[in-house]
């Protein structure tokens, strides 16, 4: 029998035991009274040896020692940390002897006493009670060393959340960023509105949909990848300013910047074109950083990025011509493909756009690391935006993607609402789909009749909230920032 078995053994005949003497060892309810992190904060200046209030908490036992007529004890609760003494003519002998005859490291217990700073300085909770709430049969890694294997930390997050206490910070930072999402947006009098995950017809974006089908109906849906186009469909009927904080799903390729479930934020605001959407992104973070940590600098695989404003702003034409060095808007198709085709860049599609937006992604983007907007780009690459209003030559829209550190934080448009337009570039979409291309967007004939009743001209964001938390908390990968992210699962050895 292996140590992990014949631990699980011996905690199983503790069960045994503890039913046998009328002991439940999974009680329905502990009145909980006290935190530690509340009373760490609330006795921080009692002094060495003195003795004060009582207590009583509960939590999971981490560690305990046991050196006879005393023992100490780590018990953790969601606040934080604070010892616990069994201390001889101060805890009953029957708490004393029921703690050394059946609780483990890894059991939640309650316990009720007073509270004392040892002489080393130590708050401590001194027993007189004691409960015993949940026995657990697997014991805690011995050593974890910061869970390297970083497959078993994502895929057993409950045990990387017990022995990495501070990979919780990173989601107490989250939920301060989405709180602080949502306080910006009311303060610009935003509304916050729904849009459904399970859709008929999706769109929205470039990206291959998970499909599934429901029975009820026996029809077959999709798993959102945007909620654009219903947003949208709020902005003709009356609404002027709305957001969703919303989760999409992208059958795409998974790495550091991508899971195939991620949340996203999208914003409209009615009479405001996409350099209005510049100066909201800009203030949108920076208002999160103030809140969650203080400051617009962060550090971020050994580098120090600043989101002050105003962040930098290149047309894409400009981002090739200060990185690859050649000036696109003057070159000719069979010019451009000859240059993709010499430096072995994937190509996209067989039009000036495709060329341009090929010869970016593959030069610029990874040399993007301070906060910088990517405007004006080629019509090919969505069929939901404005026509650029400068060019003469039709050739560009008015988008703009946020990047910092290589990676992309948004997308934003001076949304197209030419009804006319709108259906000619969405059947077309349509034909590339039928073609094989898995990321073209189908034809919503519905959002199209919305755009015939009226859209007033509106500014539009998407922003990328897991990608966010990564840069605010210096996290290297997407899987860190997402509680439970997607993993292939294992398979059990028989």
């Amino acid at each position: 029998m292996g140590r992990k078995d014949q631990i699980i053994s011996e905690r199983l005949r503790k069960l045994k035991e503890l039913k046998e003497s009328g002991i439940n060892p999974y009680p329905h309810k502990f009145d909980k009274k006290d935190y530690a992190g509340d009373l760490q904060e609330k006795y921080r200046g009692l002094a060495k040896g003195k003795k004060s209030g009582k207590a009583k908490i509960a939590g999971r036992l981490m560690s305990f020692r046991d050196l006879g007529k005393i023992g100490f004890g780590v018990l953790r609760d969601g606040t934080g940390e604070i010892q616990i003494m069994l201390q001889e003519k101060e805890t009953p002998e029957k708490f004393r002897k029921f703690m050394k005859k059946y609780i483990d490291a890894g059991d939640f217990i309650g316990v009720e006493g007073q509270i004392f700073r040892t002489k080393r300085g130590e708050l401590s909770v001194i027993v007189k009670t004691f409960d015993l709430l949940s026995k657990s049969i697997l014991s805690l890694p011995e050593k974890w060393h910061g869970l390297k294997d970083k497959e078993e930390r994502y895929r057993k997050r409950y045990l990387d959340l017990i022995v990495s206490p501070d990979v919780k910070k990173v989601f107490d930072i989250r939920e301060k960023a989405l709180d602080a999402i949502r306080d910006f947006m009311k303060k610009r009098k935003f509304n916050e509105v729904d849009t459904p995950y399970l859709q008929t017809i999706y769109g929205g974006a470039s990206a291959k949909p998970f499909k599934t089908h429901l029975n009820a109906l026996d029809m077959d849906l999709y798993l959102a990848i945007s909620p654009e186009l219903y947003l949208k469909r709020l902005i003709v009927g009356g609404y002027e300013k709305v957001f969703t904080i919303a989760r999409n799903f992208r059958n795409e390729g998974i790495d550091r910047w991508h899971n195939p479930e991620f949340t996203m934020m999208e914003i409209y605001q009615a009479y405001a074109d996409y350099k209005d959407m510049m100066e909201l992104f800009e203030d949108l973070w920076i208002y999160v950083m103030k809140k969650t940590i203080g400051t617009t600098k962060v550090k971020f695989r050994g580098k120090t990025i600043d989101f002050k404003k105003p962040w930098k702003r290149m047309t894409m034409s400009q981002a090739i011509k200060k990185f690859v060095g050649i000036d696109v808007e003057n070159l000719t198709d069979k010019e451009l493909f000859d240059f993709i085709k010499k430096k072995g860049v994937e190509k996209k599609g067989d039009t000036w756009g495709w060329a341009v937006q090929s010869i970016f992604e593959h030069f610029c983007e990874e040399k993007l690391e301070q906060p910088t907007f990517i405007l004006d780009h080629p019509l090919e690459t969505t069929p939901l935006c404005k026509l650029h209003r400068n060019d003469k030559l039709c050739r560009l829209i008015e988008r703009f993607e946020p990047f910092c550190m290589g990676a992309e934080l948004g997308n934003a448009y001076s949304e197209l609402n030419n009804p006319v337009l709108q259906r000619t570039l969405l059947k077309e979409q349509e034909r590339y789909l039928e073609e094989g291309d898995d990321e073209a967007n189908p034809h919503d004939e519905d959002f199209v009749n919305a755009l015939e009743i009226g859209m007033p001209p509106t500014g539009g964001i998407g922003l990328g909230i897991d990608r966010m938390i990564m840069l605010i908390t210096g996290q290297e990968s997407i899987r860190d920032v997402i509680l439970f992210p997607f993993m292939k699962p294992v398979e059990e050895k028989k």
